[in-house]
């Protein structure tokens, strides 16, 4: 699993590439949530199975937790980073779909960012449709991408489930909480079968 840091204009960004064995079907991109780390067990899990389908997966470590701060960044800022690094996978990874995504923060910066960064797809896991308690800060805005989208949050999740629309499928996973921990290995199964509905994905 190569990783190598990549600068932006709000300091360097970690990427971990990991790479199928034979041709690649697509570019899979993911962001970490904000506190966390790219080796959240959704995330190790959804890399895994998109691996073996035919997908390279490149998990993107923005600038402020490579520097060591937990609080995140504005998003302006996030946006921006997470736009550049698209910009250098792109280059490497030429004349494959592009599909963006991540859990939390990270599935909030995808979908963002999808059409500036001509993106085919995003994957939002756990996204925080609102702060906990806050009902009325809703960011379902935020889902509206313009590309086929797939959210998974928990029906626990405090931080609320989001409602499906127009090219956004929402699938509730039944005892999840925020960190999708209970069964990522299910989550992750369920989200390639979504790529490979896309012909992103190999059997």
């Amino acid at each position: 699993m190569p990783h190598d840091v990549l600068d932006t204009p709000r300091g360097p960004a970690r990427v971990d590439t990991d790479e199928p064995s034979g041709p690649s079907r697509a570019l899979l991109v993911l962001g970490h949530g904000a506190g966390g780390g790219v080796d959240a067990p959704d995330l190790t899990a959804l890399r895994d199975a998109a691996v073996a389908a035919g997908l390279v997966v490149a998990r993107v470590t923005q600038p402020y937790r490579v520097a060591g701060r937990r609080a995140p960044a504005p998003a302006g800022h996030l946006d921006e980073a997470w736009s550049v690094v698209l910009t250098a996978l792109r280059q490497r990874q030429p004349g494959v779909p592009l599909v963006v995504g991540g859990r939390s923060s990270g599935a909030r910066v995808a979908c963002r960012t999808a059409r500036t960064v001509g993106a085919a797809g995003v994957v939002a896991l756990a996204f925080p449709l609102h702060p906990p308690g806050r009902p009325d800060r809703s960011r379902a805005g935020e889902l509206v991408t313009g590309v086929p989208t797939l959210v998974v949050n928990g029906d626990r999740d405090p931080f609320g489930v989001p409602e499906p629309g127009p090219g956004v499928r929402v699938v509730v996973r039944s005892g999840e909480r925020h960190d999708l921990r209970g069964d990522p290995v299910g989550t992750a199964a369920l989200t390639v079968d979504w790529l490979r509905e896309h012909g992103w994905a190999g059997a």
